[in-house]
């Protein structure tokens, strides 16, 4: 039997008005237990909070007890290092973001997703800065969240606990990235390219760069307006499949002529971020349902 990789339908945030009023909880569901209730509707979601700010340490410790056994994150790197610093003198920002409490997640802590602004061009030295600064393991975070500055002296969360692998994801914005010494950089670091469904606004590659793949769906007809029909969750169900299984889509667009390194399986993390949001535990639960997969656990 082909071996298969573990798939994560999800969405993007938990906390969002539309959805307190029919979208997706029910009624008069408190707040406080939204979360609880997401994560037994699908098994894994991006923390998108962590973009906009530094969360703090007993935040990511309430996430991971609210949540059930086999559930995982994936958390959204810092806008601060992204957007504002643009990448440059970030010593100081990235142990501060890694020292921030992310690994109270602990056996629920997914990928990193790094999201680069539209109007940051592709930059080899600087891009290949970044990447070789990410931690590959845990004993790696750990020791670049000790390098944390004085912000966070009364609440760092420094340590990640044992040895384990880190995933990171990155997902480009201007056109300039469309070149395959980037696809190569990537697979040198072993970092995901994130396949996004934009509507042709941003670079739509399928490259495969990573023993994982993670998908963002923001609106394939229109940017963060429109909804996925049947027949397009049908068509991103079969090339999950194929992801999952090792092999690339049929209808696969490529940066690289390099095709992927051969795997037996890879994991695969599709969030949606459609719609505003409305539609999206909608679609992610037609997509898991495509898929026949079983969650929430017993």
């Amino acid at each position: 039997m082909m071996a298969t990789g573990a798939i994560r339908i999800g969405v993007s945030g938990w906390r969002y008005p539309p959805w307190r009023r029919g979208a997706f909880y029910p009624k008069k569901l408190p707040q406080w237990r939204e979360l609880e209730y997401a994560s037994r509707a699908v098994s894994s979601i991006e923390i998108n909070g962590s973009f906009y700010s530094l969360q703090r340490p007993d935040n990511y410790a309430a996430w991971r007890d609210e949540t059930p056994p086999g559930f995982v994150f994936s958390v959204k790197g810092g806008r601060y290092i992204t957007h504002m610093l643009r990448l440059r003198h970030i010593d100081t920002a990235l142990a501060n973001f890694f020292a921030s409490g992310v690994a109270n997640l602990r056996d629920k802590l997914g990928p990193f997703l790094w999201q680069l602004p539209p109007t940051l061009k592709y930059d080899p030295a600087l891009i290949e800065d970044f990447l070789a600064r990410l931690p590959r393991d845990s004993h790696q975070a750990t020791a670049l969240a000790q390098r944390h500055d004085h912000k966070l002296k009364s609440r760092a969360r420094i340590a990640f606990g044992p040895r384990r692998a880190l995933r990171h994801a990155l997902e480009v914005r201007h056109e300039s990235f469309a070149t395959a010494s980037f696809i190569a950089m990537l697979r040198k670091h072993r970092v995901a390219f994130v396949v996004a469904d934009t509507s042709g606004k941003w670079p739509e590659f399928d490259d495969v760069t990573a023993n994982f793949i993670y998908i963002r769906l923001h609106g394939g007809e229109e940017l963060y307006r429109s909804a996925y029909s049947d027949d397009a969750l049908s068509r991103w169900a079969a090339r999950i499949r194929r992801w999952s299984k090792g092999g690339e889509p049929r209808d696969a667009r490529r940066m690289s002529s390099e095709p992927a390194g051969i795997a037996p399986a890879r994991d695969v993390y599709c969030y949606f971020d459609n719609t505003d949001k409305v539609h999206a535990p909608a679609n992610a639960l037609s997509l898991v349902q495509k898929l026949g997969l079983a969650w929430p656990p017993a």
